[in-house]
């Protein structure tokens, strides 16, 4: 019993040794493993694979980009065509959780009165601004109004704001300002935010100059950090700017805004009036190859993104097109230069064979035996084809190629089409020499040209004139002249352009339409059919794509004007006579400052800048529209303005119609004689429904006018033409 007693008490003790043993190893592992543990997170600064010093940066530091300023698009001489602006996103407060530090409400109470106020400014009804105000989620914190409540101008903006409706809150947002309204829109381009709900988003360009000089307008963002607190506060003095930014750089265009403006001016004119499904028009200084106006229809307004749908493409240089019979200003030129022009040998017009096609001339029947010297002003098909003939397929494509046909210009604007040349079969080789089988874009025509107007020196077009950073004010890139070839002698050009001035001086020409007086121009004419989808070309009296290129004075050009015009749907006079209202007014004006009755017109050149309407009372708006020379269309039995399009500061043509809403009830009005752009204005500031059908003018609505609209549904409109 004794050594039993005596043999629990040693296994006690060793039990006690073993199990303090175990305690002292198993905390030297602990305290082994917590070093290693703690030295790892001190040395690497991670723990679980979070790395702990960007985390506490994150927590107690804010970093924010700083925008660089976007670069201003100008013209040659230095006036904004685009430049950086903003726009407003409105939205109501609904929660009653929303206050100001000293306990006021800052929600919508007075739902009512809310949005009748808003329905002066907004296209909404009253009725559907309360059901904005109303949504099914009671809980909803804040509303927004749709599509109709985005992109609000600044004037609307601060209209809204006088009114100090409680709750009703603005997002700004950066934006883009084109001042000048249609100029040059397609080819000046427009942006976009890259995120449309953050105001502190960048803007990028979609099109035109804003896209092909993106990167030297954006500049490059910077980036600004600053202490915070652990509610997320700013701690005082802690704002560190890491980055700076750098400006955008602003890009200087050769367009002259006074050309330009007269140009879009005479260019809506012919476009309302004969409807063409395209019309180009661009004005080139021949010595320098800068471009002093160009423009096209369909085209958009900048602003507010009207007729965008129908106009995504610069058609100046995207669209490719068989140029016709300016075409045969190269063929005669190559004619001529390569030795083979025999201007007193008889032909045959009226009709030729070539590789079993029958090519004819414009009026099927020719003229009977006439010297090729009749052959250009006639514009005889027959006559280009005897012209290649005697040239030699090889001569002529190699001076197609001098003249740099199916190669792209290289101008500084996105999307550029190089075009080409259909020349497997002898028909096609002769239908090259009046401008079928080939294809072209409008500038590299112009390029052509140049090389006629400058002795056989071909110029390359040029938009840009220069670049600017506004930091320092130092043009960091300047465009000069380029020179791209000499594809004819001087003393060719020169015959060519007395070629040209025959067309407008002989009574055999095609172009006495162009004659000007007190103006020396040469001109060719254009007639080109249009391929048809399904093989062959269309028909139909409208079918064609009309042109003319022309070049003052004749001698030595200082300008060439060309303008081409695709299927008018009115032919109420000869396509000559339409062009002609677009190029006889434009040289006039080019090479004399006066139009062609011989007035001056640097005043009418420009647009009229859009007065502000808005609380005007109804009688002094349209007395003050009626001396600017436009038009009215009141909408409403009220007696104050409360929304207008055009909007104030935009630039608007001579006899444009200004859709202006007032107060009162929303009625309908007369809409007979309103051109279907005058429809989508009304469309726009009423926020209804128009369904359209037809082109012209209107003759019949849906709806009388006088009966109200704010709860009608679509509203159908007829629109004929004249």
């Amino acid at each position: 019993m004794k050594n039993f007693l005596k043999f629990l008490k040693n296994k006690a003790r060793i039990n006690h040794y073993v199990i303090g043993f175990l305690i002292v190893v198993v905390t030297a592992f602990s305290f082994i493993a917590f070093i290693y543990r703690f030295t790892s997170i001190a040395t690497t600064k991670e723990y679980d694979g979070v790395n702990l010093e960007q985390r506490t940066k994150q927590k107690y530091q804010n970093v924010d980009q700083v925008n660089a300023k976007r670069g201003d698009v100008l013209d040659t001489s230095g006036e904004m065509i685009s430049g950086n602006s903003s726009i407003y996103n409105i939205y109501a407060v609904l929660s009653h959780s929303a206050k100001t530090t000293d306990g006021k409400p800052e929600y919508v109470e007075n739902k009512s009165s809310t949005a009748e106020k808003l329905s002066k400014y907004l296209p909404l009804s009253k009725k559907q601004i309360l059901d904005y105000l109303t949504p099914e989620n009671k809980k909803q914190y804040q509303v927004e109004f749709g599509p109709e409540g985005r992109g609000l101008s600044i004037e609307i903006k601060n209209k809204i704001a006088q009114e100090n409706i409680q709750g009703i809150k603005f997002t700004e947002l950066p934006s883009r300002a084109y001042p000048n309204g249609i100029f040059a829109t397609n080819q000046v381009g427009i942006t976009k935010a890259d995120n449309a709900n953050d105001k502190n988003s960048n803007i990028s360009g979609v099109m035109g100059i804003e896209k092909y000089f993106n990167k030297t307008l954006a500049g490059t963002n910077g980036k600004k950090i600053t202490k915070i607190d652990s509610h997320g506060n700013e701690l005082p003095g802690s704002e560190v700017t890491e980055k700076q930014a750098i400006n955008g750089s602003n890009v200087y265009l050769t367009l002259d805004s006074k050309i330009q403006q007269y140009v879009e001016i005479l260019t809506q004119n012919v476009e309302s009036k004969y409807q063409p499904k395209n019309l180009n028009v661009l004005v080139m200084d021949a010595k320098t190859g800068q471009i002093k106006a160009a423009t096209q229809r369909p085209t958009f307004n900048p602003t507010t993104g009207k007729g965008l749908d129908e106009s995504w493409r610069d058609t100046l240089v995207e669209d490719q097109f068989e140029p016709g019979s300016v075409m045969k200003i190269l063929t005669l030129s190559a004619s001529i230069d390569s030795g083979n022009y025999k201007p007193d040998e008889l032909y045959r017009s009226g009709a030729v064979e070539v590789g079993g096609r029958t090519i004819r001339d414009w009026n099927n029947v020719g003229w009977g035996y006439i010297p090729a010297s009749e052959a250009f002003p006639r514009s005889s098909n027959t006559g280009m084809v005897h012209l290649e003939q005697e040239m030699g397929p090889d001569t002529w494509m190699d001076y197609m190629k001098r003249f740099k046909i199916g190669v792209k210009t290289g101008i500084p604007l996105p999307g550029e089409i190089a075009g080409g040349i259909s020349y497997k079969h002898a028909s096609d080789q002769a239908m090259t020499s009046f401008g079928q089988s080939v294809n072209v874009n409008t500038i590299q025509m112009l390029q052509a040209f140049s090389a006629v107007a400058n002795n056989g020196k071909m110029i390359k077009p040029q938009i840009v004139k220069k670049i600017v950073d506004p930091n320092t004010d130092k043009t960091t890139k300047k465009f000069k002249v380029e020179t791209v070839g000499h594809p004819i002698k001087a003393s060719t050009a020169k015959q060519v352009r007395k070629a040209m001035r025959e067309v407008v001086t002989e009574p055999y020409g095609t172009g006495m339409v162009y004659k000007i007086p007190g103006v020396k121009v040469g001109v060719k004419t254009g007639t080109a059919q249009i391929a048809s989808p399904t093989g062959g070309y269309m028909s139909g009296a409208s079918n064609y794509i009309y042109s003319v290129a022309g070049m003052a004075p004749y001698k030595d050009p200082k300008y060439i004007v060309y303008i081409t015009m695709r299927q008018p749907q009115i032919m109420s006079t000869g396509a000559e006579q339409m062009i002609s209202e677009i190029f006889n007014p434009l040289m006039k004006r080019l090479m004399t400052n006066s139009d062609s009755a011989g007035t001056d017109i640097a005043a009418n050149s420009q647009y009229v800048d859009m007065p502000d309407f808005l609380n005007s009372s109804v009688g002094d708006a349209q007395k003050q529209i009626e001396k600017l020379n436009l038009q009215t269309g009141i909408i409403g039995t009220g007696d104050k303005i409360v929304q207008q399009l055009p909007a104030n500061g935009e630039k608007v043509m001579p006899g444009q119609r200004i859709v202006m809403l007032t107060n009162g009830a929303m009625t309908m009005p007369d809409l007979t004689g309103w051109s279907k752009n005058d429809v989508l204005k009304f469309a726009e500031i009423t926020g209804k429904t128009v369904d359209t059908d037809g082109d012209g003018y209107v003759t019949s609505q849906s709806i009388k006018a006088g009966d109200v609209i704010n709860d009608s549904g679509k509203i159908k409109v007829t629109l004929k033409n004249n």
